[in-house]
């Protein structure tokens, strides 16, 4: 049975549950784990913090009901009016009809034409719209498929986490590294970041044997999973203050974290 639960936790089928896209047999399994073992649903519980971590998407706006203002453009209906002809002498009776028969047609032809030219124009708008729906719709499934495969990368059990916090010159500075030296990535969080003066930025960067390398440019604006450069054989992390377009090393260091603890 040990081997059964290990086989799952290894599987994705954690991550498909969670983001929705797993069949209903597949999604009975999930459950039978989740309720079973202490150690699935400890691992559901992993996946939903670092979900909320990384999940930073908006939401997608639902086009106007444009057709039901269709149907009832449609249902409207316009008086049509009755002309009396009065004539002081008498008129013969196919004289009138056919005099009237032709302001009827007349209005009714005008009347036509206006409510297509009204239905082209609202089938051009309904067109626009659906298009723009399923452009929403890919990228709404480009972002679901980018949310599944960084979900796989935090749940791997070779990431390492690492929270970073300033010290007393940046006290509410708080970021959250994600290292996997198997896979060799790296991948930064931006939890909060101190306002800077416009002339200055907060630079990440490793420590290693011999140098200090500059990793980028941490920005508060910029609140989602972030890939930074993977240094081999990095000793610790640090945040440091510089000057805008400068990437050579600075001295005024906010936070550090040693990568070797976990290790």
């Amino acid at each position: 049975m040990e081997k059964k639960l290990q086989h799952f936790l290894n599987s994705d089928l954690l991550n498909k549950y969670l983001v929705g896209d797993i069949s209903l047999e597949e999604s009975k399994e999930v459950e039978h784990f989740i309720s079973k073992y202490p150690e699935a649903a400890q691992a559901y519980e992993k996946l939903q913090d670092n979900l909320e971590i990384i999940a930073k998407a908006g939401a997608v706006d639902v086009p106007k009901n444009s057709l039901e203002d269709i149907l009832d453009a449609l249902e409207e209906t316009n008086d049509t009016k009755v002309i009396q002809l009065v004539q002081d002498r008498k008129t013969p009776w196919y004289s009138i009809a056919a005099s009237a028969a032709a302001i009827l047609f007349a209005a009714t032809s005008f009347m036509l034409y206006q409510k297509n030219i009204e239905l082209n124009s609202e089938n051009n708008v309904v067109v626009d719209e659906i298009y723009d729906l399923r452009s929403d719709i890919e990228n709404n499934n480009s972002k679901l498929d980018e949310l599944s495969r960084e979900l796989l990368k935090l749940n791997n059990p070779d990431s390492k986490k690492y929270v970073i916090n300033g010290n007393d010159r940046a006290k509410n500075l708080k970021t959250v590294a994600y290292i996997n030296p198997i896979e060799k990535t790296s991948m930064i969080d931006v939890i909060t970041l101190p306002q800077l003066p416009k002339e200055q930025e907060y630079q990440i960067w490793a420590e290693l044997q011999d140098r200090m390398v500059n990793l980028g440019i941490l920005d508060e604006s910029d609140r989602k999973l972030k890939q930074i450069p993977y240094m081999e054989d990095a000793l610790a992390l640090s945040i440091k203050i510089g000057k805008k377009d400068n990437a050579k090393e600075n001295d005024t260091e906010v936070a550090e974290i040693s990568l070797k603890d976990k290790q």
